[in-house]
Formats: C-alpha cells, sequence, structure tokens
C-alpha cells in the first residue's frame, strides 16, 4: 500500500518516502493481566499497587505523551486502527466529492503537507493580524469579534449552542466565560504557578516576534497580554463554581444586553454572528461579563488590539510553520505538561482528522471494527447494573417516597447509546482541500458554527452524539438522560467477549454504574426524567443527600497528591460519587450474576471472581503522569487522580474485606465507614 498518492499536490519528499509501518505500526495490544499486579504488595495497604505495580515498572511515560494509562495504550491502539482507515483513503482510487473518504483523505494530505506550511509560513492568519491592526474604535474591535469567533479565535469569553437547561427540548445560545490562554485563573493568581507565568509571557514574546513585531514591541505586547488575561482570570468563576448549574444559568433577553453592558455591544455581536429571532439568551456568569465590560472601558484601543492579536496568533500557532508549532508546543506541551516532544506529524495528523471529522472518520470505524454482536453483549451488562441501582433507589433509607418515585421516574427514562449514532453527522457544505490546511480549519469552524446557530430555538436532536465513535471514554448528559458508551472503549480492558463475567463487570461494568451515577450525584440529580433543571427534591432528602456527601468531600480533601497539593474534594465530588456508586453497583450485579449462573464462579489464575473483579476495576485506572500535568488537573480536573479512583472506591467497599480478607484483627480496625451514597 502507497501512504500518499502521487497526484496528491504538494506532497513532499518525507511524505512521499514514509514507510508505511511507521504509520500502522502496533503497539501492544491493551487487556487485563495478573502480569500487570506486584504480588509482593499487600492489597490491604496499597491495592492500587497490588494491582497494577508491575506494569506501573515496566511502562515509563514515552517521550510524546504527558501521562501513560490503559486509556492511553487503547487510544493507541485505537490510532493504529484509525491509521489503517486514514491510509486507505489517500492510497484508495478517487473519492466522491463530499464523501466520508475524501473528506479524511484531504484533511490528512493537507495536514501532512509540512513543506508547504514552511513555505506559507504566517501568511495564512496575516489577513486576520491585518484586520485587528485596521481596528480605529472599541466599537469597530468589538464588531471584529464575531468573524474571529467563527474562526475559532477565543477572544475575551466563550460561546456556545446548547440545550437550554430548563427546556431541555430547546437549543439556545450561551455566553460563558472565558478569553484565557492559561487552563485555569489560578494559573494567574497563585504564587505556585510564579515560574510558569514568566515563561508564559517569554512565550508570548517570542509569538509576537515569529509574527514580524520588533523584539522590543514582542516583550512589551507580552506584558499587555498577561495584564488583560490576569484581569479576565479575576473576573473569573472557579472551577468549583462553574459545577453549579443553577448558578450557572442566568436566561436574559436579548433587549436588555446593551443596557446591562454597554461597552460590549451585545445585541450588534449576536446579529453580526447570526443569532437571528433569539427572543433571550442563557449567560453564564453575568459579573464576569460586568466585569469584562468594565476591562473595555479602561483599557487603551492599542492594549485591546494586542490581546485581540495573541488571540489570533495563538489560536493558529500549532497550524503554521515548523517555528511556530514548535514554539507553542515548547511552552503549551512541554512546560505546561511536562511532556519531553511532539508526536510524530502522521500521528498528529490522524488525531487532527477525529478531532475536525470524527463521524466521518467514526462511521469507516464502525464498519470496520464494531459489531452488533459487541451492542447485544453490552447491553446485557447494562440491563444487569440498571436493574441493581433500581433496586437501590426503591430501598435507600434516607429518600422519602415522594423523592423516590421522581427518581425511579427518571432511571426509567434513561436512554442507552452503544458504539456509534443510528445517524451519523452530515458534512454537507464543507469544503476541504487537499493543499489548504489552515484554510480548511477555518472554513470548518465557520461550517461548524453556522450548524449550531441555525438550530437556535429548534427542537434538540436527541439521535446526535457529542463525541465520536472511536472515543475512549463514556459520558452522560443530565440535560438528555442518557448514557453513552462509543464503540471505541468497548474493547480490551473495559470489555472483553472472551473473559470471564468478573473482569467484565470490574472494567466496563463499573463504568457503566459511574455513567448511571452521574444521574444522581451532585449535579445530575439536580435534572428530571426530561433533561430539565428543577428541584424535585424534598428538602428531607436534599439534607440527608449532602450529609453524606460531605463525607464524601472530607474523604478525599484529605490527600496531600503533592506538597501544597491536595485533591479538592468539592470540586471532584460528582466524579467520586460515580466511582463509588459504580463500583458498589456493578459489584452487586456480578454477584447476582454468579448467582444466576454459578458455572461462573471459578477459581482463575489463583484468584476469585471477587478478587477478580476488584483487579480488573484497578487496572483500567493503572497509570503514570507528568507531575506538571498532575498538579495541572488537581486545579482543574472534576476527576480524582487515578490512585485515588482505585484505592477508595474498592477499599471502603464493604465486600473488599471479603475479598481480600484481613490477615489479623489490626488490619480490620483500620477498615474506614463506606463512601457510596447509593
Amino acid at each position: 500500500m502507497r501512504l500518499w498518492h502521487r497526484d496528491r499536490p504538494e506532497a513532499t519528499k518525507e511524505q512521499v518516502q514514509m514507510p508505511i509501518t511507521e504509520l500502522i505500526r502496533d503497539p501492544p495490544a491493551p487487556a487485563f493481566s495478573i502480569n500487570h499486579m506486584d504480588l509482593t504488595a499487600d492489597p490491604r495497604k496499597d491495592f492500587y499497587l497490588y494491582s497494577s505495580g508491575r506494569w506501573l515498572r515496566s511502562n515509563p511515560i514515552p517521550d510524546d505523551k504527558s501521562r501513560w494509562s490503559a486509556f492511553n495504550e487503547l487510544d493507541e491502539w485505537n490510532q493504529r486502527l484509525l491509521g489503517r482507515i486514514v491510509n486507505d483513503c489517500v492510497a484508495g482510487k478517487k473519492a466522491a466529492k463530499g464523501s466520508a473518504e475524501q473528506l479524511v483523505a484531504d484533511l490528512y494530505s493537507s495536514a501532512m503537507n509540512a513543506e508547504k506550511r514552511e513555505k506559507l509560513g504566517f501568511s495564512p492568519i496575516k489577513d486576520l493580524l491585518k484586520e485587528v491592526s485596521g481596528i480605529t474604535s472599541k466599537k469597530d474591535l468589538l464588531g471584529r469579534l464575531p468573524k474571529l469567533h467563527k474562526l475559532g479565535v477565543g477572544a475575551f469569553f466563550d460561546k456556545y449552542v446548547g440545550a437550554d437547561q430548563k427546556s431541555s427540548d430547546t437549543y439556545a445560545f450561551h455566553l460563558y466565560q472565558g478569553g484565557i490562554s492559561l487552563p485555569d485563573r489560578e494559573y494567574y493568581l497563585s504564587d505556585k504557578f510564579s515560574t510558569l507565568r514568566e515563561q508564559f509571557q517569554d512565550h508570548v514574546s517570542k509569538m509576537f516576534y515569529m509574527s514580524g513585531v520588533s523584539s522590543v514591541d514582542a516583550q512589551e505586547y507580552a506584558k499587555v497580554v498577561m495584564s488583560i488575561e490576569k484581569e479576565l482570570a479575576q473576573s473569573s468563576r472557579t472551577r468549583t463554581d462553574l459545577r453549579d448549574a443553577k448558578k450557572n444559568y442566568n436566561k436574559l433577553s436579548t433587549s436588555s444586553l446593551d443596557s446591562r453592558y454597554d461597552s460590549l455591544h451585545l445585541q450588534t455581536y449576536l446579529s453580526d454572528l447570526g443569532v437571528s429571532g433569539a427572543g433571550h439568551i442563557i449567560v453564564g456568569q453575568p459579573e464576569f461579563f460586568w466585569k469584562l465590560n468594565s476591562i473595555i472601558k479602561r483599557r487603551s484601543l492599542r492594549d485591546l488590539k494586542i490581546y485581540l492579536a495573541w488571540q489570533v496568533i495563538s489560536s493558529y500557532a500549532p497550524r503554521l510553520n515548523k517555528e511556530a508549532q514548535e514554539e507553542s508546543f515548547d511552552f503549551f506541551g512541554r512546560k505546561l505538561n511536562g511532556q519531553e516532544k511532539q508526536e510524530p506529524l502522521h500521528k498528529r495528523s490522524v488525531r487532527l482528522v477525529g478531532s475536525v471529522l470524527g463521524d466521518a472518520l467514526g462511521s469507516l470505524y464502525v464498519s470496520r471494527h464494531f459489531t452488533p454482536e459487541t451492542s447485544a453483549k453490552v447491553l446485557l451488562l447494562v440491563g444487569d447494573i440498571m436493574g441493581v441501582f433500581r433496586e437501590r433507589l426503591e430501598k435507600v433509607p434516607w429518600m422519602d417516597d415522594e423523592t423516590r418515585k421522581r427518581a425511579l421516574e427518571k432511571l426509567d427514562g434513561f436512554k442507552v447509546n452503544i458504539g456509534h449514532p443510528e445517524k451519523f453527522r452530515d458534512y454537507s457544505g464543507l469544503v476541504i482541500r487537499p493543499d489548504d490546511y489552515v484554510g480548511n480549519i477555518r472554513r470548518y469552524c465557520e461550517f461548524e458554527m453556522q450548524r449550531q446557530l441555525s438550530r437556535i430555538g429548534k427542537p434538540v436532536n436527541r439521535g446526535e452524539w457529542h463525541t465520536s465513535a472511536p472515543t475512549v471514554n463514556a459520558f452522560y448528559s443530565p440535560t438528555k438522560n442518557e448514557i453513552t458508551f462509543p464503540a471505541g472503549i468497548l474493547q480490551p480492558p473495559f470489555f472483553d467477549p472472551y473473559i470471564d463475567d468478573a473482569v467484565n463487570y470490574g472494567a466496563i461494568g463499573a463504568v457503566i454504574g459511574h455513567e448511571i451515577t452521574h444521574g444522581f450525584d451532585d449535579e445530575g440529580r439536580n435534572y428530571d426524567a426530561k433533561g430539565n433543571m428543577r428541584d424535585w427534591w424534598s428538602g428531607e432528602a436534599k439534607k440527608m443527600f449532602n450529609e453524606r456527601a460531605k463525607k464524601v468531600i472530607a474523604a478525599y480533601s484529605a490527600n496531600e497528591v503533592f506538597p501544597g497539593f491536595f485533591i479538592n474534594g468539592d470540586l471532584t465530588l460528582g466524579e467520586n460519587i460515580a466511582d463509588l456508586g459504580g463500583v458498589s453497583i456493578a459489584y452487586e450485579a456480578l454477584r447476582r450474576r454468579l448467582e444466576r449462573d454459578p458455572s461462573g464462579r471459578k477459581i482463575i489464575d489463583g484468584l476469585t471472581p471477587e478478587q477478580r473483579f476488584f483487579i480488573s476495576y484497578a487496572q483500567v485506572w493503572r497509570g503514570a503522569i507528568r507531575e506538571q500535568l498532575a498538579k495541572r488537573f488537581l486545579i482543574e480536573d472534576p476527576h480524582s487522580p487515578a490512585k485515588y479512583r482505585v484505592i477508595i472506591p474498592a477499599t471502603r467497599n464493604p465486600a473488599f474485606d471479603e475479598a481480600f480478607p484481613p490477615k489479623n484483627d489490626g488490619d480490620l480496625a483500620e477498615k474506614k465507614e463506606e463512601l457510596s451514597l447509593w
């Protein structure tokens, strides 16, 4: 097979000569294995090490990764499969215009064309930088935002179209805080990140210099960018506050926007963006826009133009020439996340195709690598676990009858998505060319923005997925009241149709239980059976729930991961509740499965089904992470670190003592209270 069509324009010597084995080289197949275990460790003292210690020692983080885990192993496996599909699209016969094969082949070809990017330098965004430099007033500056936002430049604030959380059958337009380059407000405000702030400012200066700004001006521009972004960060809500769905739902009439935020010209912004006929929008953080309004008033036009130019450069730097790409990676990859080097270009290009054309590539992936038999087997698991959760809702002692009735209605209303959507996204009208990389990205951004804007006020498409079929993850949507398990995650080590039930219930079973529990965690419980945000809990049930949630918060917050860096129990509460519930529910489902089919109760590799369940659960969370990224996640990620996602849900489950009995009374005395709410 050939990697590159001879007749495709602008192919470089490097591309033509790249061996096909470099693109499709097989990584190790991920799987559950007793060989991952460290049998010298005491499972009651460090279950994470016991279950995965040998794997941890034998699998250092690759240089081109910021972390390495079971998820990454499976993702690499999937990238191999996707790489072959992309290669076949490129090397095959010329595909029909607009077909998945044509879009995939031409986008990949443009991404691989490093030689042309070197020739172009910054010229693909010079028109945007010229527009910014030509701004003559603050009103003119705000008037340029719609175009820049349509092209994926995230300046000043964020916006999106999604279900109205109080009327979940209808799409609404949302405004949200944003406009900063670093991952979170804490990176601008905390002394812990003072060195990183200096490095960021140096990075901004270098990027301006590459774009044609003098060295002296570039250094001054970097100070301006840091100053404005720090103000935006100070104006932003914390990650914990952003988890409060009620607080982040503020419906405002469009006619009131200009009187509220007189310097932002939001009515004109909406009109120019293409938001027509909307009588209202939803503003996530009204106080952020008050403060942004003040920033626009106080700051000089020159400073605001510098900030806007930076946003253009930063948004497109990874798509420009090698120097710009490497400088962008040096800061955002190496310094921010600890990743030592970039992935090879062909891998980055396959990932780019997947992120832009998720359904086009996903449809080809599903046709080759997902079967109805897998879907049917996973549905059986879902049914088992749903059955256990239903009984939990029926019997949980702290929930009154009326709240219980509503909870059961919600569970009965769950929609289950497995593998892939029934209908893949239509890309009609999207122009992808094999020799226009940045142009392809710009056209895609405009195409997707128009697709989203055209839905405002219309019924929500409940058949649409917000992730692609090859994705190695699972999801719960509160506004759709649905759980989704893409084809990408329905492979070993998460699901293996040929392995014993205990392993599958511990892996994908706990994932299923996790997603179901999300419907009833501290966020999900605010939505009813139809996906509308409303208060359907009694006062006493809320009080009892919150009392139990406080114990979860305390148990996780007590863990210091690095000196001065603790797990944020408030930020991670929802995911922790889901982890605790997922393990508890999946374990009970396995126990019942073994009662129905006693033939499954076998000792395999010297381990009981109960032991294999807990080990399987632990092994899907095996992994290592760069310190820089680990600290970043402690600030911004609603998930606890992997080690704690294993140890706390497993060892705080009463069944763990039965699977791994204490050797003496001292071990038993160390057993702590169960935390699962469900």
